[in-house]
């Protein structure tokens, strides 16, 4: 197997036109042999873009791309040593599951009994092996995505290429597909790139997740560290559900220490924390951003020295957990998750706390994440 390695990768469409757009702007990349690799952020970041460019599919039109020891910018397709998974399958609907695993095999006349053990092999590790008879329409939409696996499986590519594979499926398949394509890394040992926008196959997927936004890489890690320490406000937002709460301040000294107040007209005032209070002892009174996640609250009394005010705008209760929408005096929203089912009415008065020591703050013109 082998690595993947961008070099100042760009990606322009219609250059030197008035209508060019620079899709992938100078990313550098390094994904492991072996490894998987998630490429992660919303419509329009470049991520299926980059996959493309590694595929063959598109041009590059700056930079290096090697897989392995060798630069792949001019080389074909065919010989990159690729296997590709689409979102839509890409089946021939006249031919058997077999056949349609077999296509790219016969097409290199790969001799017939090599065809027949690989196919085989592939159908015992993907459970297809009683549908090899049969034709995509009298499969499943998950029994199909692992017909397009095992078309990737048997040509036994040096790296793997998912584009958002899971996209048409119900959310039930999607969950059994995330668990059959991770136990099929495993099992392969293969290095992997898969590209979604879903925060949630990212985190339960990937070795290393790489965040992109507007052509660019915002930061690449494992997924809990990227959980726990985001780069950015982008990433802090973008990875999670419910996404981060962010309060827009500034730290000022009060009461012989240090507390975020709000921007707003009758701001919130939060005592900070030690360690919160080292990091923001060099921004007093510039814009910050205080970003709390919505599992690190929890109810109190109103007399609690931390207590947020709050009254409730909307309640999900999911049966695990509760996630309620919260609004501030000053008119700040919160999302709060709590265990088990919280019966909260639209106007309840709820009285929160913040776990500062999971708290994070950014600063509010980079928008990057202080401190360690």
């Amino acid at each position: 197997m082998s690595g993947v390695t961008l070099k100042k990768l760009n990606k322009t469409y219609s250059p030197g036109s008035k209508d060019a757009f620079h899709a992938v702007k100078g990313i550098d990349l390094e994904i492991r042999d072996k490894e998987f690799m998630v490429l992660v952020g919303p419509s329009g970041c470049g991520k299926s873009t980059t996959l493309r460019m590694i595929a063959g599919l598109e041009e590059v039109t700056g930079g290096d791309l090697y897989i392995g020891d060798t630069r792949m910018n001019d080389v074909l397709p065919k010989h990159r040593g690729i296997a590709m998974v689409f979102q839509n399958y890409a089946l021939y609907p006249h031919m058997t599951v077999a056949d349609n695993m077999a296509f790219g095999l016969k097409l290199r006349k790969t001799p017939k009994d090599e065809i027949k053990r690989r196919v085989d092999e592939a159908g015992e590790i993907l459970g297809l092996t009683s549908m090899l008879g049969r034709k995509p329409k009298a499969l499943s939409g998950g029994q199909r995505q692992r017909v397009a696996l095992g078309r990737a499986i048997v040509r036994q590519p040096d790296v793997f290429l998912f584009d958002e594979p899971l996209s048409n499926l119900d959310a039930k398949m999607r969950v059994q597909m995330r668990a059959e394509i991770s136990k099929l890394h495993a099992s392969l040992d293969a290095t992997m790139i898969y590209v979604t926008h879903d925060q949630t196959e990212a985190m339960t997927m990937g070795d290393r997740i790489c965040v992109m936004k507007d052509g660019k890489i915002m930061q690449v890690d494992e997924p809990i560290n990227i959980y726990q320490k985001p780069a950015d406000m982008f990433t802090a937002g973008f990875i999670g559900l419910p996404q981060m709460n962010f309060l827009h301040g500034s730290v000022v000294e009060a009461d012989g220490g240090l507390c975020f107040a709000g921007s707003n007209s009758q701001p919130l005032r939060i005592p900070l924390n030690e360690r919160l209070s080292q990091i923001a002892q060099a921004h007093l009174g510039k814009p910050l951003v205080l970003g709390m996640r919505p599992e690190h609250f929890t109810r109190c009394a109103d007399d609690d020295a931390a207590a947020i005010s709050t009254h409730v705008e909307m309640g999900e209760p999911l049966g695990a957990e509760s996630f309620i929408h919260l609004l501030t005096p000053a008119g700040d929203k919160l999302v709060v998750r709590l265990a088990g089912i919280v019966q909260s009415g639209i106007g309840q008065a709820l009285y929160v706390k913040p776990n500062l020591d999971e708290a994070h703050l950014f600063e509010g013109e980079t928008e990057l994440r202080l401190g360690e």
